[in-house]
């Protein structure tokens, strides 16, 4: 009888060491379109290290604002501003004490590897005759649609270019748009523009700062969440130093610290 309990505890630890996801759980996570790339590799490795899986949905933060206001099930928000965040802090509905500014996000003009654009020109290149449509997001509801209208206002050109704009439902649709010919040019997240796929169609030269209000990017754990102990799991993944060197490599400044420019790639 004992050698059996011995041999049923023995076969328990093996169980137990061999299938740690057992009581693995999952969150559904809205991130921001700009995310995209480094939130694919995060949750990978989030998973890889805990054995808990992260659902991302990517797409403008207005429009998650607005979901997640009319009762969408996410456990996580990460926005590419920090006031959609603050709303529903506001409002109730988030978890007390889990807003936090995660990223300063950064613009750039990028234009396909065809184009004959001197982009080192800044913005003001966007005036050439041969321009004839530029890609930026939606700046109704996405945060890097603003950012883009700010530094088109900043340079003066707005006014003499405003016909030619092309709007994207996101940052990431925006990127497709010029990516695919469909814009002759497009104000994008860096950290787009750094990814693979978009360094192997295009060049870009990062728009200064000083053109545009910070991207200040924030996120929140969601009250409704059903899985708290994951969510609160994955953000604290993301504060450790792998999670911030990941992000630093799309170019997703820490807050406090000083980015420095990119450059015509």
């Amino acid at each position: 009888m004992k050698m059996k309990l011995r041999l049923l505890m023995a076969v328990s630890v093996v169980c137990l060491w061999i299938a740690p996801c057992a009581c693995a759980g999952q969150i559904t996570v809205a991130a921001a379109a700009d995310l995209t790339f480094a939130f694919d590799q995060a949750a990978a490795r989030f998973q890889e290290q805990t054995g808990n899986a992260v659902k991302l949905s990517y797409g403008s933060s207005g429009n998650f604002y607005s979901q997640i206001i009319n009762g969408a099930p996410y456990d996580v928000f990460f926005s590419a501003d920090a006031e959609y965040p603050k709303r529903l802090e506001a409002a109730g509905l988030t978890e007390p004490g889990t807003l936090y500014d995660y990223a300063v996000g950064r613009i750039v003009l990028w234009v396909p590897s065809a184009s004959r654009l001197d982009i080192r020109r800044g913005l003001r290149v966007l005036l050439q005759p041969e321009v004839h449509k530029i890609a930026i997001a939606n700046p109704q509801h996405a945060p890097y649609g603003r950012a883009a209208l700010a530094a088109l206002r900043h340079q003066g050109i707005y006014n003499q270019i405003k016909s030619k704009l092309v709007l994207g439902e996101n940052v990431s649709q925006t990127a497709q748009f010029v990516a695919s010919g469909s814009a002759d040019a497009g104000i994008i997240a860096l950290s787009l523009a750094l990814a693979p796929p978009m360094k192997a169609k295009g060049r870009f030269v990062e728009i200064p700062a000083q053109d545009y209000p910070p991207i200040i990017q924030a996120a929140v754990i969601l009250k409704s969440s059903r899985n708290m102990r994951v969510a609160r799991q994955f953000v604290a993944f993301l504060r450790q130093p792998a999670g911030r060197a990941l992000m630093e490599r799309y170019g997703f400044v820490a807050p406090g610290a000083k980015g420095g420019g990119v450059g015509d790639e």
